[in-house]
């Protein structure tokens, strides 16, 4: 069997150390009267009010899987974001949960299936890290989510109502989709509740084979009420951008493992295609020039913004972990070393803690599209997963194997 990356003890140990550090500067997060501070880039509070409902959730994930793998919470943040969640962005009028809030309220009261997937994520890794009031709040998100936004007949999520459940756009979209696979995924490690896992087998199924599989192995973002791909689509320029999404492709691949595990390895394509996803990804988005992984690509493949931030090489880091640990190759393990190897020089804050978001031209830190670090999740889970043995049982294999200590 091939040597990889992922058995070297140095580099184990890195992947700890990294994860350390970032839950460090994390650890300044709560904001005093409920929910969390934005950080900058040394870690301190930004002054902005505003909490996103995807913020507060994925906090409380990424410190339930610190907790389960030997970190504690000294900064109570699953505590203070599992009760912000419950009494600052649900809407105890309409029910759901608010996308975004102040101390004084509401700001945006869209009812968005991005968040609310991740409101089913934040439940699910809660309950695994045995928190009270995870039953609670994992009991009310399966029911909204079923109730407003699972199309039935489709098998896959719709996006978008209005505070008060009027549907106001006909767009469907991946990028909840697929945020919907890991947080069905995580729901069915924390219930062993099988509705969840087939879900997430359709909505895969659903993007992967009959998506990328007929578009080059590129997944097209962007459905209309139909689910037919709007190639023409352009919106939000971060979370809903024109064209198609390389760092999607990595986080589809690994998903896609996980679910084949999670199902007990069928027989199939799955290794076949998460390869033919990473592959593809790697191909169209490394830049040969500066390194780094390009935001989005046009329908051909060509750039279309070469933007370079932080997550889509944690998720190609993870996808690459993942299929190193069904076939350790040669050429996985050049890619995975490879990742690394710049993440390592430019992205990674040995000093603070966390990763750089965004690097410029001169491969030095910017802040177009982010302010500050305003994100652990993605990091966090590039340093935690290639640390498991297995594909699933994510929450089971840290527990067990504590590889951050105490």
């Amino acid at each position: 069997m091939t040597a990889t990356l992922l058995d070297d003890p140095d580099h184990r140990a890195f992947l700890a150390e990294d994860a350390r550090r970032a839950l460090n500067l994390f650890d300044a997060s709560p904001r005093a009267g409920g929910g969390f501070h934005g950080l900058d880039p040394a870690g301190q509070p930004l002054p902005a009010d505003l909490q996103e409902l995807h913020s507060t959730t994925r906090l409380v994930h990424s410190y339930a899987l610190a907790q389960m793998a030997g970190r504690p919470d000294r900064a109570g943040i699953i505590d203070q974001g599992m009760d912000f969640l419950w009494n600052g962005h649900r809407d105890r009028d309409h029910g759901g949960y608010l996308w975004s809030v102040t101390g004084d309220g509401p700001v945006n009261g869209i009812k968005l299936a991005y968040g609310h997937v991740f409101v089913l994520l934040a439940a699910s890794s809660a309950k695994m890290a045995v928190h009270p009031d995870a039953d609670r709040l994992l009991d009310d998100i399966t029911l909204v989510l079923d109730r407003h936004f699972w199309d039935a007949q489709a098998g896959l999520f719709r996006d978008e109502f209005t505070c008060d459940w009027q549907a106001f756009s006909t767009y469907r979209g991946m990028n909840a989709n697929m945020h919907g696979v890991e947080a069905l995924l995580a729901a069915h490690e924390a219930t062993g509740d099988g509705e969840y896992l087939t879900r997430a087998g359709g909505i895969l199924r659903f993007f992967i084979a009959g998506q990328a599989a007929g578009n080059d192995w590129r997944i097209p973002e962007h459905y209309d009420a139909d689910w037919r791909p709007d190639h023409a689509y352009s919106g939000n320029p971060m979370f809903r951008p024109a064209g198609t999404t390389p760092g999607h492709s990595f986080e589809m691949a690994r998903l896609l493992l996980q679910w084949w595990d999670l199902a007990g390895r069928p027989t199939g394509d799955a290794v076949a295609q998460a390869t033919a996803l990473v592959r593809r990804g790697l191909s169209d988005a490394w830049s040969d020039d500066l390194g780094g992984l390009v935001y989005t690509l046009n329908r051909d493949g060509g750039v279309d913004n070469a933007a370079r931030y932080w997550w889509p090489v944690t998720e190609a880091i993870g996808a690459l972990a993942a299929l190193l640990k069904v076939q350790p190759t040669s050429e996985f393990d050049g890619w995975y070393r490879k990742l690394w190897q710049f993440a390592g020089q430019h992205m990674v804050d040995a000093r603070h803690g966390g990763w750089h978001h965004e690097l410029g031209p001169d491969n030095q830190p910017v802040m177009t599209q982010f302010q500050g670090k305003p994100d652990i999740y993605h990091a966090l889970q590039a340093d935690l997963l290639p640390l498991t043995p297995g594909l699933s049982g994510q929450a089971k294999d840290l527990a067990q194997l504590q590889p951050l200590g105490v």
